[in-house]
């Protein structure tokens, strides 16, 4: 009895053991099929654009229908996490490890040792751009460095300061004296919207680096909501207490320490006594003759011995600045590339804050990420009938993109094509549109999801926002404009509209030579409709036209090679390279 009891419980562990192994045999197929799908995923490019894309190393150029090659890198993939206090919203990103420490410093550009966590934009960026051809000059990092420096032993809470501020306290009218032993200053008035200041900033930069002048910037409303510091252990704005702060919004051109208005009452500049405090610039666009003298050498030679210099301006100066003599040989050893000015500062000084940087990441990731080639378009119009939307901007756009073959066109006799015959997989094109109006995206968008593309390419089209109108200081307004300029320096090919301070800085941070869009006359469209610039560089809407030395008018446009009139303003100037080869 015992004995059939083993044998019948031997039995059956045998036939549990076989059942084991013939439900493995079953399982085994699948789990190997599982195991492919999962390492090698099938191309999933037409089910939508939300997933994170793997870019291709530098390495390995992309041709474009443009012809121009566009050099990937990995994105970064973004987990945005919430705070218990909505000023501390900061996006998590997990950066690929494989991209070299000079790329996350802009090659040399932006200091290390920043706390990464206060600014997360200050290392990112570089991670969502092509990188750079153009490198900064050994001189101007050397310069930088030194600044910041500078900046630390001048700026505020520092000994110096305080004792520059009792002295403004006193509100000297003294003749200046002329003490090299003085940390000087130069401060910057917020004006105008949010592309003018960043540009206006950058030229009074550039100015405060050239004079060894140190540069405090009033916040405005919104500055410090929008950028992070760009200098370590210091600070570059000024506080609500700096003694003058309540003539800002007085400050004109008929202010008594309106340095043209000086010289309006005296026929001798050399016998003009300064007072040695502070004294008023007024370089807006409205100027006039004597205010544009600030771009005379003689007029530099008196201001550079006042403390504080406080500067209202709308304007990018910097063609200007490379036309004085006593700037000129600096300017270029700082910048052998005449036209990498502002991509170089751009990119050096203006860091978004976690707020916007956050808005920056998440759309980037959701919308744009996974593109084979991502086209911006940013459309501003400046119709004297009001902001539109017009037909004749949307033909413009059209036929832009066409003619150029940055987007294809669409076949309207042809419901859908069929993949299975075409060659190889159609590429992914996500097309970033920013404008105050949502038409022309619209537009676009439901043109290509009407019709198939004549390429089998496939077109996403994006437009982050529309406001309607320009609301300037206002918070949430420009913390989208700010995003939206970002986010259209990360596009491989851009299209910008002329007279658009806007787009001067999406294609400077990108390092781009945009398609811009000429102002249309007459509500027509013009011819072309656009044309690819030979500069990156910000065009300067309201230059002086003078010749300092002869005391006469002058075309500033044709004194050096390297300073020309602006493709988009006939009257404007712009910093362009006269040796490169232009596409």
């Amino acid at each position: 009895m015992v004995f059939g009891d083993l044998l019948s419980a031997g039995f059956s562990f045998v036939m549990n053991l076989m059942k084991i192994f013939a439900s493995l045999l079953v399982s085994l197929p699948v789990l190997i099929t599982i195991s492919i799908v999962l390492r090698d995923p099938p191309p999933d490019r037409i089910k939508g654009f939300a997933d994170a894309r793997v870019l291709e190393t530098p390495s390995s150029p992309v041709t474009t229908s443009s012809n121009i090659e566009i050099f990937r890198r990995p994105a970064p993939v973004s987990n945005i996490t919430s705070s218990n206090s909505a000023e501390n919203v900061s996006p998590e990103i997990e950066l690929p490890t494989q991209i070299p420490k000079e790329d996350k410093l802009y090659d040399g550009l932006l200091a290390p040792g920043f706390d990464e966590g206060s600014c997360l934009s200050r290392y990112q960026s570089s991670f969502y751009r092509k990188i750079s051809t153009h490198k900064p000059s050994s001189y101007l990092l050397s310069r930088l460095r030194s600044y910041e420096e500078l900046h630390k032993r001048c700026g505020p809470n520092s000994k110096p300061y305080s004792a520059s501020l009792k002295q403004l306290k006193k509100k000297s009218n003294g003749k200046s004296t002329g003490a090299t032993d003085k940390c000087k200053y130069v401060v910057w008035i917020a004006n105008s919207g949010l592309g003018n200041r960043i540009l206006s900033i950058t030229a009074a930069f550039i100015y405060a680096l050239v004079t060894n002048r140190v540069l405090l910037l009033d916040p405005g409303k919104d500055l410090p909501d929008l950028f992070c510091e760009p200098f370590p252990e210091t600070s570059w704005l000024l506080s609500n207490h700096f003694p003058i702060k309540s003539h800002f919004d007085k400050f004109d051109q008929k202010s008594p320490r309106c340095y043209g208005n000086m010289l309006k009452k005296t026929s001798n500049s050399s016998e003009l006594s300064l007072p040695s405090s502070y004294v008023y610039l007024h370089l807006g666009h409205d100027y006039d003759q004597q205010d544009k003298l600030f771009f005379c050498d003689e007029e530099q030679s008196h201001l550079g011995k006042v403390d504080w210099l406080v500067m209202k301006t709308d304007n990018y100066f910097v063609p200007s600045l490379f036309l004085m003599p006593s700037f000129e040989q600096e300017l270029n050893k700082l910048f052998p590339e005449r036209e990498t000015v502002f991509h170089h500062l751009g990119r050096y000084l203006f860091h978004p804050s976690n707020h916007v940087w956050g808005l920056i990441t998440r759309y980037y990731q959701a919308y744009l990420a996974k593109a084979d080639e991502m086209v911006g378009i940013q459309v501003r119009t400046f119709e004297p009938a009001g902001p539109g939307p017009f037909k004749h901007v949307m033909d413009q756009i059209l036929a832009c993109v066409f003619s150029e073959k940055l987007l294809p066109r669409v076949d309207e006799n042809k419901p859908i094509v069929d993949f299975s015959s075409s060659s190889g997989t159609p590429k992914l094109k996500s097309v970033l549109m920013t404008s105050l109006k949502p038409d022309y995206s619209e537009n676009l968008r439901s043109m290509y999801w009407e019709h198939p593309t004549v390429t089998g390419d496939l077109i996403g089209v994006f437009q982050p926002s529309h406001e309607g109108e320009q609301r300037t200081d206002d918070k949430l307004h420009d913390r989208k404009a700010l995003a939206e300029m970002f986010l259209l320096s990360f596009s491989d090919v851009l299209v910008t509209s002329a007279w658009s301070t806007f787009g001067y800085v999406a294609q400077g941070l990108g390092g781009l030579k945009p398609w811009i869009l000429f102002k249309p006359e007459n509500q027509t469209v013009p011819y072309p409709p656009c044309r690819r610039l030979q500069s990156m560089e910000p065009c300067f809407h309201a230059p002086p036209l003078w010749d300092c030395k002869e005391k006469r008018g002058t075309d500033t446009g044709a004194i050096v090679p390297h300073v020309r009139h602006c493709e988009d303003i006939s009257w404007g100037l712009q910093l362009i390279d006269t040796h490169n080869d232009h596409l």
